[in-house]
């Protein structure tokens, strides 16, 4: 046998725990099969599956394409009584949760309408709260639902990018979201994942950033799922490495691009990394910033998924993760490295390499250049005009911070503060206050912290400082924001008539900080205004009680700065 030194232990109790419920595939547990039904009447077609990697998350369900419609019905997966119904301003935007016996919760997003039973709640909590968005619980006695039962339609509210149907279920107690197609639930595939291409890292040096050592691998596809390095050569290492893999999965040729189910790493035959979409949890989805190469992200859109994990990284979809996933060769020999990549079918694709260690090859090095910020402690930084302070939690590893600062922007109240950089992921927020320079006291209500990449962050002047908890590092400067929003009528007038009209409808932005809240009124009475963000939307339905006549109106939208706008007019009805 090949000697290697890897610092493992092999965690067989882990892995032992771990069945195979479908031969092909590992699960941690048993699923209910055809206990739940297709939510929708039509083959199920996915855009999108549980654990793809999005920008921000991993996904949390599946994404049942309707047709390109909107308006489709949608049904109860099983027997059970709504627990929950939401409407929110992006996100999820019209929501159903449905409570089941079994233990599981099912979850309806990005609805157009509810049933009649659910509409009538809602609508009674909206103008009791006076807000379009609302978050309600349910008991088990309000709305219970047979399996099968009409609960909405399909939409394309909240933060949907097209019409479809994003659909969970949740372990009822924890509310982790459970891959959906474990149940049964499954979309036609065929299609075994696509290896894309893999990164070689060099990790002699503690820290992991954006001077970390890479090595990007080309690959050649052999045909039946099967693949090797263009090169064909054996990779050379020198010193303790990582790997990191490209890959999607796919249902059909030229489909949607797909997150997969396990991704699987081995060294001479030995697990060095287990990671399994089978179960996540809301409270570290975030993480998958630390998941991934982050500054090659950043860099390339690409999304590398390293096979090694950072010591500050809280996500569990490490099943099993000996060394940390980090390598080390101390032989001349020529070793054997496999990837074992599936999807939720078994359908399976491998990549088998070599590395070898070679004194030669010089690993680049990534010394400290600035401060050594720990991510198991508290860190702090203050320079005149700044200062932060980066709680225990928030950084995913040690961080070589550094801090600049330069001359400041048109129209800005400080310099430039140039705050490590927005290649450094966090998983929480940290403290971030800059002192202005010129800030005239008339503004300071107004003032707030703008990012050179990326516009509006927040924050609020207090005490000769503007400040803003923030999961962004980058460069910051004080600025304000004087401007109300603008309200702009899309089939309203004053003195319309609108007797032929079941809705008017309105278009609402702002330049900087954001809408931060709409209120309308029909004779000085408060009325509903649903919003779609994406689009700028927002509209009222008349109630069908509003008596025939002439009727005052009045809309005011405010932004984050409190700044307002005020549209009034007369109409006809």
């Amino acid at each position: 046998m090949k000697k290697i030194s890897l610092s493992i232990l092999i965690a067989a109790s882990l892995m032992g725990n771990l069945s195979a419920q479908n031969k092909d595939i590992i699960t941690s547990r048993n699923y209910p099969q055809g206990y739940f039904r297709n939510p929708l009447n039509i083959a199920p077609d996915a855009s999108g599956t549980f654990g793809e990697l999005r920008s921000t998350h991993f996904h949390a369900g599946d994404d049942y394409r309707t047709q390109q419609r909107i308006g489709l019905p949608l049904h109860a997966a099983a027997e059970g009584y709504v627990s929950r119904v939401r409407v929110q301003i992006g996100g999820g935007g019209n929501s159903v949760y449905i409570n089941h016996p079994n233990g599981f919760t099912s979850v309806y997003l990005h609805m157009d309408s509810f049933n009649d039973a659910l509409t009538k709640i809602i609508r009674a909590e909206q103008y009791k709260q006076q807000r379009f968005d609302v978050d309600m619980e349910l008991n088990q006695d309000q709305v219970k639902l047979t399996k099968g039962q009409f609960i909405g339609n399909a939409g394309n509210t909240g933060g949907s990018a097209g019409p479809h149907l994003h659909f969970e279920i949740r372990d009822t107690k924890s509310q982790h979201p459970l891959n959906p197609q474990l149940f049964g639930l499954h979309f036609n595939d065929k299609f075994a994942p696509t290896i894309n291409g893999i990164m070689v890292y060099d990790l002699e040096d503690p820290l992991f950033n954006e001077n970390t050592g890479r090595r990007y691998q080309q690959l050649k596809a052999l045909g039946s799922g099967r693949y090797a390095l263009a090169s064909g050569a054996p990779i050379s290492v020198n010193g303790k490495f990582g790997l990191g893999i490209n890959t999607i999965d796919r249902h059909r040729a030229g489909g949607f691009q797909n997150g997969v189910y396990s991704i699987e790493l081995f060294l001479d035959g030995k697990s060095i990394s287990t990671v399994l979409f089978e179960e996540l949890d809301f409270n570290t989805s975030s993480a998958i910033h630390s998941y991934i190469d982050f500054p090659h992200f950043k860099r390339s859109k690409a999304k590398v998924q390293k096979s090694f994990k950072d010591p500050g990284n809280p996500i569990q979809i490490f099943k099993n993760l000996n060394n940390q996933g980090i390598m080390e060769l101390i032989d001349d020999k020529i070793h054997d490295v496999k990837y074992v990549v599936k999807d939720v079918h078994g359908n399976c694709s491998e990549l088998d390499f070599k590395v070898r260690n070679n004194p030669t090859y010089t690993a680049k090095k990534n010394p400290i250049k600035g401060e050594l910020f720990q991510y198991a402690k508290d860190n702090s930084f203050s320079a005149d005009e700044v200062k932060v302070e980066i709680p225990k939690g928030s950084l995913y590893s040690d961080v070589d911070f550094i801090y600049s600062k330069s001359a400041a922007r048109p129209k800005s109240f400080s310099s430039v503060h140039h705050v490590q950089n927005n290649l450094t992921p966090l998983f929480s927020t940290y403290k971030l206050s800059i002192k202005p320079t010129t800030l005239p006291r008339h503004l300071e209500s107004k003032a707030l912290l703008a990012s050179v990449q990326g516009g509006s962050v927040g924050g609020k002047f207090e005490n000769g400082w503007v400040t803003v908890n923030t999961k962004i590092f980058g460069s910051f400067y004080v600025t304000v924001d004087t401007i109300a929003p603008t309200i702009t009528p899309r089939n309203f007038s004053n003195g319309k008539n609108v007797s032929g009209q079941s809705k008017i409808d309105f278009t609402i932005s702002d330049n900087f900080s954001g809408i931060q809240s709409f209120n309308a009124y029909i004779d000085d009475k408060w009325v509903l205004m649903e919003y779609d963000s994406k689009n700028r939307h927002v509209w009222h339905r008349f109630d069908p009680s509003l008596s025939k006549g002439q009727h005052t109106f009045k809309f005011v939208v405010k932004d984050w700065k409190d700044n307002e706008k005020v549209y009034q007019a007369t109409f006809t009805r």
